[in-house]
């Protein structure tokens, strides 16, 4: 089933919850975000915007400059056995060597898939996010549906993004929150072993280390 960012996707924890919380619709987050739609529409009413140029803005973080810094990280990962053990002991210390760190990237903690494991990122309360190295997080991934299913049916919520899982595989959610961010360490695709790291990293998708798709 192919997937729309825009489109408000359905969807076991790696933190424990010992309580319940409805913030499907949080009037700060609310408020906010009336505003800033606010303050864009004006702009572009009076002529100070270009909506055309504000929407490849909104694309470059979303799909270019975060998430090609993600990429880069997974890359090497997987052509550095050093560096990937570094990553996974200390995720906020490796990813910040690389230059890619700021707001929501203080404190990451990265998970491996292997052929006996898959991961995938949640954050069920709000939409914490690792922006340094993802980008802005998608609009399914910040909605009530996502983060309330993947917690509850995590396979038939990644089946609905494509991604079919073998019932042998053990699928790990892992629950971000302020403290923590996560990001997923896709498994290396086979057939790569004459590609650089360069072109290793053009093969990661954003999908992929959040866990909603393979790589």
């Amino acid at each position: 089933m192919s997937h729309n960012d825009n489109r408000d996707i359905p969807g076991k924890s790696g933190q424990p919850h010992d309580h319940e919380h409805d913030h499907d619709h949080d009037p700060l987050e609310e408020g906010a975000t009336l505003r800033v739609r606010a303050l864009e529409e004006l702009a572009v009413a009076k002529g100070l915007v270009d909506p055309e140029a504000l929407d490849r803005i909104i694309e470059y973080y979303e799909r270019e400059t975060g998430p090609r810094n993600g990429a880069s990280v997974v890359a090497r990962a997987w052509v550095d056995a050093e560096f990937k053990d570094w990553l996974l002991a200390d995720g906020t210390a490796a990813i910040h060597s690389m230059g890619f760190k700021g707001y929501q990237g203080e404190h990451m903690r990265v998970v491996e898939n292997t052929p006996d494991v898959h991961n995938v990122i949640v954050c069920t309360l709000c939409s914490c996010y690792p922006w340094p190295v993802l980008g802005l997080p998608p609009a399914w991934y910040k909605g009530a549906a996502y983060r309330s299913r993947i917690v509850r049916e995590p396979r038939s919520v990644l089946a609905e993004f494509g991604l079919q899982l073998s019932k042998n595989i053990e699928i790990k959610v892992w629950d971000s929150t302020a403290e923590i961010r996560f990001m997923v360490l896709p498994q290396r695709p086979h057939g790569t072993d004459e590609l650089d790291a360069c072109q290793l990293a053009e093969l990661v998708t954003r999908n992929g280390m959040i866990g909603t798709a393979f790589i």
